[in-house]
């Protein structure tokens, strides 16, 4: 009878450990960088706590990474930031949005899925980085980069001046790369495991992302010349817009590779009629939960109470939104500017209008 109680003990507690071990690795993010301020170091006042020790949910390499890169944590963060809400934007009208749950795990344990979102989420993350670093170098405010030095581009016009203080793509890159992926790589699972098929997936993707930024990264010219003559024209090199990063992305998530781990410990297609995925293809080794219903073990949030459009055939219709489970109608004011004028000189003035609205919501 007390052989049976211990066991029975022990595998409770093998239990737990497993179920904190899991909720840890939920937890630990380098994502949680966007929901909690940083302080420059600069700020830090004698005495008090390291800023690396403060951040929460850095790895071991990331944490070393913080202790010689101190300068570069506060873009880092706004990175993560941007990322998520480009995630949020891009995913508006799906069922699965991107919402963040808590200030730790950041997207909770949906993210321990190897899904399409999943993948999304790991590349947009790490673009978010190269983009916001590649601008503070830019913008001086690193002290181990500036201006761009990319090579003058073949095709530019001979008479045409390439210098100005270009976005430093090249050492967003390589940071970001070093950054992001520290987490993944210092991971010793065994060759061929799940864990290091999902280890492989977000290499892949984090990649993918970085790639994004780096490729849509474009040449943007200056005018000079008595009166706007454009006699000459001084170019450099400039981040794309990130919303195209973010649309960029969204395709390669529609067009995502489903893949498994090989005996020889690589990914592999599991639809061979497929062609391989290139380093700025998502990849995903898990199939998506629907998300249509709250769900602690996948960690789906479920999409009661969300708005939906009624009229719409598409994702964001009732119909999907809602998952066949109907919707409700109420009616709201919506406030916009309207008969909007231009004075001279020289601004817009406009009235703000009220109007009834309906709206549909998923029951």
């Amino acid at each position: 009878m007390d052989v049976r109680m211990n066991q029975g003990h022990l595998l409770l507690a093998v239990t737990l450990i497993v179920c904190n071990s899991q909720l840890l690795v939920v937890a630990n993010s380098w994502w949680s960088l966007a929901m909690n301020p940083i302080q420059r170091p600069e700020m830090y006042i004698i005495g008090a706590q390291p800023l690396c020790s403060q951040l929460t949910g850095l790895s071991q390499g990331q944490r070393k990474l913080c202790q010689l890169y101190q300068d570069h944590m506060v873009y880092i963060g706004e990175g993560a930031k941007t990322g998520i809400k480009e995630c949020q934007y891009q995913f508006r009208q799906r069922r699965w949005n991107c919402s963040t749950v808590d200030n730790t795990s950041v997207f909770g344990r949906v993210m321990q899925i190897g899904s399409r979102e999943t993948a999304f989420t790991y590349s947009i993350s790490a673009a978010g980085v190269v983009n916001a670093v590649s601008r503070a170098c830019r913008e001086g405010e690193l002290s181990t980069c500036g201006c761009s030095r990319a090579a003058r581009p073949k095709d530019l016009p001979r008479d045409w001046l390439w210098g100005g203080c270009g976005d430093n793509v090249n050492y967003g890159y390589r940071f970001a790369r070093e950054f992001v992926d520290a987490r993944e790589r210092e991971k010793n699972y065994p060759r061929g495991s799940a864990e290091h098929a999902r280890t492989l997936m977000n290499l892949q993707n984090n990649e993918a992302g970085r790639m994004a930024v780096y490729n849509l990264a474009n040449v943007a010219c200056k005018c000079h010349g008595v009166s706007g003559s454009c006699s000459l024209k001084t170019c450099w090199l400039q981040l794309a817009d990130f919303r195209r990063v973010g649309e960029f992305l969204k395709e390669k998530y529609d067009s995502a590779a489903a893949m498994r781990i090989s005996r020889r410990g690589k990914l592999e297609l599991v639809n061979n009629r497929f062609n391989p995925p290139t380093s700025e293809d998502l990849v995903y080794i898990d199939p998506s939960p629907d998300y249509c219903l709250r769900n602690e073990t996948t960690g789906s949030l479920g999409t009661q109470g969300r708005l939906c459009n009624k009229t719409s055939e598409g994702m964001d219709g009732c119909e999907l939104m809602c998952c066949g489970r109907g919707y409700d109608q109420f009616k709201t004011y919506k406030h916009e500017r309207c008969h909007c004028k231009f004075h001279w000189c020289c601004y817009v003035k406009c009235k703000r209008c009220t109007s009834l609205v309906d709206q549909f919501v998923c029951k």
